[in-house]
């Protein structure tokens, strides 16, 4: 097996293989290298959400195994923690308990290990059909990102054909504030929403639903220990305090953006909806798949404040990404959905670690279970950009869906899929699942 980073360690190893037998299947997003979490229920009960980790297509339930002797130790008292309705309270318990616990899992889970807690963990899975989730964590407050150049430079030519990246893009990670409370997971249906915009040539803005609805192709980034109010934290501590990656779907009203970005940032454009996925893949997890993160020497080098060798060594991460479309037309002739693009987190512009550390560098103090959005993640190639605007060049090219349809922007009916995972060479391959939203027709309109 290769092992070029030495961060990796028996979770990793790919010759590792679990009694349970999906998890064993090739092309699983969840086999026992990966372990994601998430928080889930029963279907059509009223079963108190609880954490949960995916094994193959099952979940073990992480409430139930709180009761047994399975685990001892720290990883006992997580497991504890994660039997509540959110892992605010496992993600605070820090580094140190989240390795407990998956260690602890993947020990049990493996296929040379037996006896009576194994038999005791068996009967805490329960079949992924079964069950359905919500947000795993209290979001007290999310952050959205700008962090990849392709898509900056794609929009740019829009929006400032004649000077495309602002000056600051190169030196500092970009972000906003967005909306907490239209944060859904996977699944999620949303109106398309209402606003006010300027159309192409007028002299007054019209007010009616979006004409210009696209998604984003993002991760989500959560913070597992906070830091003190006015205590920053250091790039080279920096993924101490983020406990894993999910998926997520910026969605964005661009014509409702465009216009009221004048001067300040997105506002209606992009509060009406936000799609995660439910799985939350370990830092740990992503190990073996990260690479040198790199910058161009005729680029501007970061301030020393955003500089490390840790993070020059190996602040990128190789996560393949892609997005797939299903319209109503896709839908009823049973075919699946189109491939849109793909591309790969290792071409951001900064790193997840420059993003948090920036993040508190004023002094601000993250807490456990706030979430960062990566920002759009487009790569250099044709085909790679991470948003609809890019691919159908503002709606003047449209992109075919392979059945006769094309699209310039979203439609009522259409579901956004997106998908990642990670692969190397001497390793396993893991998943992250999906993020899938649907977007319904406009009230009002």
């Amino acid at each position: 097996m290769t092992q070029d980073n030495d961060n990796t360690n028996p979770t990793h190893s790919a010759f590792a293989r679990s009694w349970v037998a999906s998890a064993n299947v090739e092309g699983c997003d969840f086999p026992i290298q990966n372990l994601p979490f998430a928080v889930f229920r029963r279907k059509g009960t009223d079963e108190a959400f609880r954490g949960g980790v995916a094994i193959g297509d099952q979940v073990v339930d992480l409430a139930q195994v709180a009761l047994t002797n399975c685990l001892d130790g720290l990883a006992q008292q997580a497991a504890q923690a994660c039997a509540q309705p959110a892992l605010n309270d496992f993600f605070a318990m820090g580094p140190k308990a989240w390795t407990a616990l998956r260690h602890g899992l993947f020990e049990l889970l493996e296929k040379a290990f037996y006896g009576a807690k194994v038999d005791a963990l068996r009967e805490c899975l329960i079949p992924q059909e079964d069950i359905e989730f919500t947000v795993p964590a209290r979001i007290g407050d999310y952050t959205d990102f700008y962090t990849s150049l392709d898509h900056a430079m794609n929009i740019g030519v829009m929006m400032r054909p004649d000077d495309p990246i602002t000056s600051n893009f190169k030196w500092i990670p970009i972000a906003y504030h967005g909306r907490v409370s239209s944060i859904g997971v996977s699944g999620q249906k949303y109106r398309r929403p209402m606003g006010q915009y300027m159309a192409p040539g007028a002299t007054a803005p019209v007010y009616g639903p979006c004409t210009r609805l696209d998604y984003e192709l993002e991760l989500g980034i959560y913070i597992g220990q906070g830091n003190a109010q006015g205590e920053p934290i250091a790039l080279k501590d920096a993924e101490k305090h983020v406990f894993g990656i999910c998926l997520l779907n910026d969605w964005s009203a661009r014509d409702i953006q465009f216009w009221e970005m004048a001067p300040l940032g997105p506002f209606l454009g992009k509060n009406f909806c936000t799609t995660i996925s439910p799985w939350i893949v370990t830092m740990e997890a992503l190990e073996p798949y990260r690479q040198a993160w790199t910058r161009p020497e005729t680029d501007p080098q970061p301030l020393a404040y955003l500089e490390d060798v840790g993070n020059r060594a190996n602040g990128a991460i190789d996560i393949s990404l892609e997005v797939l479309l299903e319209s109503d037309k896709l839908r009823a002739e049973g075919k699946g959905p189109a491939r849109l693009s793909g591309t790969s987190f290792k071409h951001q512009y900064w790193s997840v670690a420059q993003m948090v550390t920036h993040h508190t560098m004023g002094g601000c103090n993250l807490q456990s279970g706030d979430l960062l959005g990566s920002g759009t993640i487009s790569g250099p190639g044709e085909g790679q950009a991470g948003a609809m605007i890019e691919l159908a060049c503002g709606g003047s090219k449209p992109v075919s869906l392979g059945n006769g349809e094309t699209r310039g922007f979203l439609q009522d009916g259409d579901a956004v899929i997106l998908r990642c995972w990670c692969e190397k060479l001497g390793f396993a391959r893991i998943g992250f699942g999906e993020s899938k939203g649907t977007v319904l027709r406009a009230i009002g309109g």
